[in-house]
Parts: structure tokens; C-alpha cells; sequence
């Protein structure tokens, strides 16, 4: 009897552990499923809409040089799932990033994506770090590849007196992207001052003083 019911256990689990394969299959159902943007339905994606074109699957995002006249001398031009609705379940993305002479594309990470960056021109100091503190630095040029795991806090620095630009390939449609000194500063509602004051080891006016250049303009 004991061993009839192991057995018994034991196909159950197989069934349902088959079953479970079978209800979370994590490759795509059909061919293409263009993202309906518009859509009020919301799911783990976009919805599908029925009228796709050619045009869901291409843009010209990329092609020219983004303005690097801000803050940070640097703007990342993405090609996700938001500018090209065809990239919809289709798991990967790109965008550009240009950096002007001493331009910085400050620390930040993309919690669903790893990224690999592609030097168009210039050179640039990169570089990602681990959750044990390890900085991983490099500097890259033109024609050089360099990859960023996912999650991990990165950035990208031109520190030469000409521009630089990369081109940035995603295992994701949507890689969302957390810029550090932004996400804890600039915050909506704030992040409590005395919570920051004591993270950084400084004095509420500091963290006031810094909040100032992140509020929303």
C-alpha cells in the first residue's frame, strides 16, 4: 500500500509539473504581436492590435546624433517597445547614447536587461560594479564591444575633448532604466531627508540642497 501511494504521489507530481511547462511556455503564441500603445487593457506587455503595418517594426530613432546641450552632456535615444510597437514579446531592444566632450551618462541600472554597448566613435570610460563594491572599469573606443550585467550599477564617462556615441543592444523590449542620483533625490513623494542624510553620512541641508537639482522642473 505504502509504495502504491509513493507511486501515486509521484505520477502526480510528474502530471503537474508537466502541466506547468505546458500553461507558462515562455516563448512567443504567434508570429508577431504588435504592441496596441493605446490600450487601456493592461498586462505583463502590451496587448496585440489587429492592424499591424510594416512601419510597427522600423524607425529611424537612431540614425542622427541626440542633443548632448544638458546637464549630464550625454542623452540616451531609445528604440524600445514604446517607439517600435513591433518589438512586442519579441524580448530585445536598442538605443544611442551620445556623450559631448566630458559628458556622463551617470550611474544608473536596468533591472530587466543586460546590456552590450557598441562604440560608434570616440572613447569612453565604463565601467559596472558588482554587489560586492568590485569596480569593473575599462575604457573603450571605436569598434570595441562592452557588456554591462543585468541590474548591476553602470555608467558611461567621455572624458576626451571630442563626441562620442555607442549604440546599446537590450535582452529586453522595455529594459527600464533607474539613474541612482535620481531615483533617491528626485523621488515622488520624497525620499525622507533624515533617511538620506543618514545613508550618505550628511546633513539635511545637503540633502535639501540636493534634492533642489533633481526636483522636477
Amino acid at each position: 500500500m505504502a509504495a502504491a501511494a509513493c507511486c501515486r504521489v509521484l505520477a502526480l507530481m510528474a502530471i503537474m509539473l508537466v502541466a506547468g511547462r505546458v500553461s507558462a511556455d515562455p516563448d512567443m503564441l504567434q508570429d508577431i504581436c504588435v504592441a496596441d500603445l493605446a490600450s487601456a487593457i493592461k498586462v505583463n506587455g502590451f496587448v496585440c492590435k489587429s492592424n499591424a503595418t510594416a512601419d510597427d517594426f522600423f524607425s529611424a530613432a537612431l540614425a542622427n546624433p541626440g542633443a548632448t546641450n544638458n546637464t549630464f552632456g550625454s542623452l540616451v535615444t531609445g528604440a524600445n517597445v514604446q517607439r517600435i510597437p513591433g518589438l512586442n514579446t519579441l524580448g530585445v531592444s536598442l538605443a544611442r547614447i551620445d556623450y559631448a566632450p566630458g559628458g556622463l551618462n551617470p550611474p544608473h541600472t536596468h533591472p530587466r536587461a543586460t546590456e552590450i554597448v557598441f562604440v560608434l566613435y570616440g572613447e569612453l570610460e565604463v565601467g559596472f560594479i558588482t554587489t560586492a563594491n568590485v569596480l569593473y572599469p575599462k575604457i573603450i573606443k571605436k569598434g570595441e564591444i562592452f557588456v554591462f550585467p543585468r541590474g548591476l550599477v553602470h555608467f558611461q564617462k567621455n572624458n576626451r575633448k571630442v563626441p562620442a556615441a555607442v549604440i546599446a543592444a537590450f535582452n529586453s523590449q522595455l529594459p527600464g532604466t533607474q539613474s541612482i542620483a535620481t531615483t533617491l533625490f528626485g523621488a515622488s513623494p520624497p525620499v525622507p531627508d533624515n533617511v538620506l542624510a543618514k545613508a550618505f553620512q550628511i546633513a539635511t541641508p545637503e540633502v535639501q540642497k540636493i534634492k533642489s537639482r533633481f526636483a522636477p522642473k
